[in-house]
């Protein structure tokens, strides 16, 4: 009779007939009052959204204090609830450190019963044993399903940390739970969805785990080992794609080459998320346009694809997107992320600022929304709004190095160098190959009148652009090359500085402002024909422009033998003429500012408080007229 409830239970778990499961398992529990059947019947009543009747179920035989999958489910049914004190009191402040363990423990392990190595006696050295791989010994007496119950456990107290805003102990939570059970990919996700690590620590972290311990019932120890190595090649496509990059590229192709995951969707993003990072924008649109082709509503690859499209600044492609997603998934915080994006993408601000602010009270931890929010306000030029709010995501996010690189990007717009350093010089340690940030530490020192930093800054960003930026690095580069540029004509490096501008205007930098500096160093070297020349292309593109005008009739008087204008005046125009660096700067900010593939983990409370700020100005991210820059 036993048997014949339990099949007709699962069969009716199977089609989702919740309620004759219930039935059925309510008979089998009293016949039996076994404890695998009372859990298994609060797990019936957990997946109904019933976690009151669940936690009845728990508590009737005291299931909660004698056996962990019970302590688990219960805690579960608390945090479901929104009830995180007693869900911690539950689960208990203190991770089971003694279950945890390493892949240096595990390497012992196998030297130690492999005769034929002859490393094996050291294993008995102290020097290569810790305290923890001692108390780890421990874990071989657990059960290995009790062991990933208690993993799973550690992973549901840093969420409880989490949701009250302790997020270094949330962290620690997290950390513990993937190293006592490595296939614990929930705990995981946390650390890399919401930048915990930087990304040094992330690799850090991922060759402590030990993957060896992955094990399948009725497998040879060859296929275990295998399987392990597959495990980590999977991890490694969730870290930072700027840290070992070959690492990461050599995971990828072997993960789409030997085991044909090609196709797979967190493949594809992966590598969309590369070549976004890269700058490659075009080429990272097309992946997750191919995700979106077959899995439309995949809301893990929306966040990039939205930030693609907005950087090719595809309107009509973002209308079509919002709009779908508003009719087919209103509840979705990443709806409304679409449809600010949109807005943003047409220069309509304060509806942009109030779709984030919707999308980031939806999920206060959807990083996206909260840096679109962010970048609101650094739009219409409100900075200190701006520093409040990156300065909030970058105490959330520690792992990323984007909010010191907003925050360093608005103190250069108000002028505060010496913090713009400080902030830019945080983001450089942190990431040390993002031409964005190089490009504005160059600013920085131009803007300090240090010439020779400048030029030397700006050069080390354009060598990185071009490498990771591949068949786009002219593109890539060409805004650097020009505050390069300027660099050079500062520093009074005349030649130098004429052959680059030379070649931003013939890798596509038609800028009036561009032509106008060209000329002014050509008048620096007296060469009042090719000023000349080069002036009146400038009033071509725009001809009301008043330096090229100026520069025009200093160029003429030239021509005609007369004494050009004193060197009081050429100050004057130079200074003038610094204002044009801003127009690469600002093309830049643009494009960093449109990296909305950042995770958050936020307080309801500070979202309302910086959406409750009134008044907004500025023209930063969201394409101004360079004729007002």
């Amino acid at each position: 009779m036993e048997k014949f409830l339990r099949d007709w239970r699962q069969d009716a778990l199977n089609k989702h007939q919740y309620e004759s499961a219930i039935f059925v398992g309510d008979k089998l529990l009293a016949l039996t009052n076994n404890d695998k059947d009372a859990f298994w019947l609060a797990q019936v009543h957990f997946s109904t959204a019933n976690y009151t009747r669940a936690l009845g179920f728990l508590s009737r035989q005291d299931l909660i204090a004698r056996n962990p999958s019970c302590k688990y489910l219960a805690a579960h049914c608390y945090v479901k609830q929104s009830r995180y004190d007693e869900a911690l009191h539950i689960l208990g402040d203190k991770n089971p450190v003694h279950l945890i363990t390493s892949s240096d423990r595990s390497r012992r392990k196998l030297q130690h019963l492999d005769p034929r190595n002859p490393l094996g006696k050291m294993a008995k050295l102290p020097q290569l044993r810790s305290d923890r791989a001692d108390r780890s010994e421990e874990r071989d007496k657990e059960d290995m399903s009790n062991i990933r119950f208690e993993a799973a456990m550690c992973y549901l107290r840093g969420l409880c940390y989490a949701k009250q805003n302790a997020f270094d102990r949330a962290k620690d939570c997290y950390k513990d739970a993937v190293r006592i059970d490595v296939l614990c990919f929930e705990a995981f996700d946390q650390l890399m969805k919401n930048s915990l690590m930087s990304p040094a620590e992330e690799w850090e972290f991922l060759d402590s785990l030990d993957f060896d311990s992955v094990s399948a019932s009725d497998t040879p120890t060859s296929s275990m080992q295998e399987a392990g190595e597959f495990t980590k090649m999977l991890y490694m496509t969730r870290l930072s794609k700027y840290s070992r990059p070959d690492d990461f590229n050599a995971a990828v192709e072997t993960l789409s080459t030997h085991y044909n995951l090609s196709s797979n969707s967190s493949i594809l993003l992966s590598k969309a998320e590369l070549l976004f990072t890269n700058r490659r924008f075009r080429d990272a649109l097309a992946l997750t346009t191919q995700i979106l082709e077959t899995d439309p509503y995949n809301f893990s690859a929306l966040p990039v694809h939205l930030a693609a499209l907005f950087e090719l600044k595809e309107t009509n492609a973002l209308f079509l997107l919002s709009h779908d997603l508003a009719d087919t998934h209103p509840e979705e915080a990443c709806t409304w992320l679409a449809v600010g994006t949109y807005y943003l993408s047409i220069n309509r601000i304060p509806e942009a600022r109030g779709y984030f602010s919707k999308a980031s009270l939806m999920d206060p931890h959807f990083g996206p929304a909260w840096i679109g929010f962010a970048h609101t306000f650094a739009a219409e030029g409100e900075h200190d709004q701006a520093i409040s709010a990156y300065s909030t995501a970058a105490r959330l996010f520690q792992g990323t190095h984007l909010p010191q690189l907003f925050l360093g990007m608005q103190n250069l717009c108000l002028g505060n160098l010496s913090l713009a350093r400080e902030y830019l010089e945080t983001a450089y340690t942190m990431c040390e190959n993002d031409p964005l940030v190089l490009n504005e530490m160059g600013v920085t020192y131009y803007q300090d009148q240090q010439f020779d930093s400048a030029i030397r800054t700006f050069e080390l960003a354009i060598s990185i652009a071009e490498e990771v930026s591949a068949s786009s690095a002219p593109a890539a580069s060409l805004d650097i090359k020009t505050n390069l540029a300027h660099a050079y004509r500062r520093n009074q490096q005349y030649s130098k500085a004429l052959d680059t501008f030379s070649e931003v205007l013939r890798l596509g930098g038609k800028d009036a402002g561009i032509f106008s500096a060209k000329g002014l160093v050509l008048l620096e070297l007296e060469e009042w024909f090719e000023a000349t020349v080069v002036l009146h292309e400038a009033l071509a593109l725009s001809p009301q422009d008043p330096i090229a005008t100026e520069l025009l009739s200093r160029a003429l008087e030239g021509l005609e033998g007369e004494t050009p204008v004193a060197d009081a005046e050429d100050e004057e125009m130079d200074s003038i003429l610094e204002s044009k660096l801003a127009i690469a700067e600002q093309r830049n900010r643009r494009r960093g500012r449109a990296r909305l593939g950042m995770d958050s983990e936020m307080e309801n409370s500070e979202i309302q408080d910086v959406t409750e700020v009134s008044g907004v100005d500025e023209e930063d991210w969201t394409g101004a007229d360079e004729s007002e820059v």
